[in-house]
């Protein structure tokens, strides 16, 4: 899979400091670059790459200032490089799918490479799904309709939920892996993201916060508490139909009545 690549910045030094990062990957194609936003917008409309590298400080438009101005195509990975931290919180609402700061590290930079190889994996897996759909529903409608039946069956494809999620606390972006969160208790438009070490608090309603994550793994429990069913180690029966999971980090979780059948899928 080759990662189709534009290099953005106005400083030529950082476009070939840049390069020559990106000469130790061989699955990175750079097929442009350009030294300004309105150039990068001419460029990606044009060559319709994979990925960004975007400067955030140049003159004219700057970088959040090309992001807006892609809207009306469907646009590349993102990935922010800048020698100010302070725009990091406005990279991540802006869904960058990382933020650089410069020099860019070689370590660092591997890491974003294998973030952009699985976002692309994802994408490019969904897209033949739906060719493949397409092609079936045109030449074979009774194997796109028994298709279309087992799909609907095995519930919500996991690429359409989130892996990652961004969190800004006390002026700071967390970046959580949806695999370390062991439960979310809400309060009011807020909630607390608990990962058994750690507490981030995020504004977002449980039902939005509900729609990002995958249901076969995350389930509410309590009208106020979801949990992530893979770390629940032990079921503790309570009275009144009532009862306690007892998560990896030793926190008990109570499951009201009104949520019981999700205790069920652990007694065979």
């Amino acid at each position: 899979m080759t990662i189709r690549t534009i290099l953005v910045d106005d400083e030529t030094l950082a476009t070939q400091g840049l390069q020559l990062r990106l000469q130790a990957h061989d699955d990175v194609e750079i097929v442009a670059t350009a030294a300004n936003g309105r150039e990068a917008i001419r460029a990606i409309k044009t060559h319709k790459p994979d990925l960004v590298f975007l400067d955030i400080q140049m003159p004219g438009f700057d970088g959040f200032s090309v992001v807006q101005g892609l809207m009306e195509v469907e646009p590349p990975l993102f990935v922010f490089v800048t020698a100010y931290g302070e725009h990091a919180i406005r990279a991540f609402e802006a869904q960058a799918a990382d933020y650089l700061m410069k020099p860019v590290e070689e370590d660092r930079l591997a890491a974003t490479l294998d973030r952009v190889r699985q976002r692309l994996a994802e994408k490019r897996g969904a897209e033949e799904a739906e060719r493949l759909k397409e092609a079936l529903e045109e030449h074979a409608p009774e194997a796109a309709e028994e298709l279309a039946e087992t799909t609907s069956a095995e519930g919500p494809a996991s690429s359409r939920f989130e892996k990652m999620i961004n969190i800004r606390d006390q002026g700071q972006i967390f970046r959580v892996d949806v695999d370390t969160i062991e439960r979310i208790d809400a309060a009011g438009d807020y909630m607390c993201i608990m990962t058994g070490d750690n507490t981030l608090i995020l504004r977002e309603t449980m039902k939005d916060l509900e729609k990002r994550l995958d249901p076969r793994r995350f389930q509410r429990v309590h009208r106020s508490t979801i949990v992530n069913l893979d770390l629940v180690r032990q079921v503790k029966p309570h009275t009144n139909g009532e009862c306690f999971l007892v998560l990896d980090s030793g926190a008990q979780v109570k499951v009201s009545r009104s949520y019981r059948d999700v205790v069920a899928r652990f007694v065979h």
